[in-house]
């Protein structure tokens, strides 16, 4: 009988438990080392709790937004969303008691598919070796294959350290119970967008300060400025081009300084500045493992680490700061890593989305490839203001971008800015991995009337870019 290959993943989040769900199905001894909670951050303290939290604000736009399909409300308030009452509270705690349910879930699932767990922080002490202090003390775990997926933490100012209570970072806003009487966020990436989204729906006034010229400073423009446009008209104040420097409590508030010297004060401030691999101190420079200068693990396109028989997954690589790019990742390692078949990972069919009222799905080219010419891709742009499907929702705001090769037709990337982008973009990212063209995607049947008419919509107004192909394979 061959001996047992022998895994040990540090970190339960999506690399990690997806990886050690593949390294049992394949036959392996699995030990994962946990320290945070099965499902990490993206369960415990990002998406699971943010898009619960932005699912409550959903219905308070979609509320806020009725009057235009002729419902008001019977109190004289100025819309249906001011006849509720919102308990940050009880949202709060529904989000937390989801989180730990998912997270326990999973762990279950692991338990059940002969994955041992481990409680503690794990280090690796040599190639194959990893110590793991837990509660009980140390325990040595020898390895054949090793898989780090150790996240990431909130980057903080050393003027603006988070207290909990007034200056958070995003692991901390779910700790409120009533809601912040002015709320700051700092940054406009996609974390600072969906929060200053979120609670500008549930009734709080928001100033989003931003180093920038325009929100989502590195999403596609058009889509930026479509939200840009949304969120000055539902009155949030944005703070373009500042960038903040410290944060200070104030009585019961609390003001952050600018570096221009400006002051913005507010009774609490959410910081939103980015975020730090979870590599440090734990062995891995010297097991061989190559960091880069910010301190994330470098990998090929199987999830190899410079050291042999080293394997990393998840934000702590410093990809795609996505959970299903984490659990691929660590997916890929393990068929890697126990010989399976396996796909490199592709990062031009990556699909991601941001979660604001619209959201913004993307997947492949993108506009500042063929701006800066790295792509020799046609673009259209199709406004959704004339789909049926928006007009009956009261919906203006957004559009369908394809992106396709010239001559062939075939699609190489799209954005989608609609209300269900996160649903929409599927049909793009199938036709990105697939290479499907223009003239085969439009061919397909959508239903009328729908948002997704318009994606079809797009592929048809493409089509003379593949004619030149069907010409040449009927001469």
């Amino acid at each position: 009988m061959p001996d047992v290959t022998k895994v040990v993943i540090l970190g339960g989040g999506p690399g990690g438990y997806e990886a050690a769900l593949v390294g049992a199905q394949l036959g392996g001894e699995v030990t994962l080392v946990d320290s945070d909670g099965i499902g990490g951050s993206a369960v415990l303290t990002d998406c699971v709790p943010s898009k619960t939290l932005i699912a409550t604000s959903d219905v308070l736009s979609a509320m806020s937004e009725a009057t235009g399909l002729g419902l008001h409300p019977a109190n004289g308030a100025d819309d249906l969303s001011g006849t509720v009452i919102t308990d940050l509270g009880a949202i709060n705690t529904r989000v937390l008691h989801l989180a730990q349910a998912q997270s326990g879930d999973i762990a279950t699932r692991l338990v059940e598919e002969g994955v041992r767990i481990v409680r503690g922080r794990g280090r690796l002490v040599s190639v194959g070796t990893i110590v793991a202090t837990t509660s009980l003390g140390e325990e040595r775990l020898e390895a054949d294959v090793v898989l780090v997926a150790t996240g990431t933490h909130p980057r903080v100012l050393p003027d603006a350290i988070p207290d909990g209570e007034r200056i958070l970072d995003w692991t901390q806003v779910y700790n409120l119970t009533d809601l912040p009487e002015r709320l700051i966020v700092v940054g406009s990436g996609v974390t600072g967008a969906e929060f200053a989204n979120a609670y500008d729906a549930l009734g709080v006034p928001v100033v989003l300060v931003s180093s920038r010229d325009m929100v989502l400073p590195g999403e596609d423009p058009d889509a930026a400025r479509v939200l840009q446009d949304v969120f000055e008209r539902r009155g949030i104040e944005i703070i373009s081009q500042a960038r903040a420097m410290s944060a200070r409590r104030e009585g019961d508030g609390v003001v952050v300084g600018l570096e221009d010297g400006r002051e913005v004060r507010g009774s609490h401030v959410l910081m939103a500045v980015g975020s730090i691999p979870n590599t440090a101190g734990i062995g891995l420079e010297e097991a061989g493992v190559t960091l880069d200068k910010r301190g994330y693990v470098t990998v090929d396109k199987v999830s190899r680490s410079s050291a042999r028989g080293i394997y990393a997954a998840g934000d702590c690589t410093g990809v795609f700061a996505l959970a299903s790019v984490a659990a691929m990742q660590g997916r890929i390692a393990m068929w890697h890593a126990l010989g399976d078949a396996v796909p490199q990972l592709k990062q031009d069919t990556i699909a991601s989305n941001i979660f604001t009222a619209p959201e913004i799905a993307t997947v492949g080219v993108t506009q500042k490839d063929v701006d800066e010419g790295r792509s020799t891709a046609d673009v259209l742009m199709l406004p959704l203001a004339s789909n049926a499907r928006a007009k009956m929702q009261e919906f203006t705001d957004g559009f369908v971008k394809l992106f396709c090769l010239p001559i062939t037709g075939i699609i190489v990337g799209g954005v989608i800015v609609a209300p269900t982008a996160s649903e929409l973009i599927h049909a793009v990212s199938l036709a990105v991995s697939q290479r499907i063209t223009v003239d085969d995607f439009a061919h397909a049947f959508t239903v009328y009337p729908s948002l997704s008419g318009s994606v079809a919509e797009a592929a048809r107004r493409l089509h003379n870019h593949g004619k030149m192909a069907t010409a040449e394979l009927t001469n």
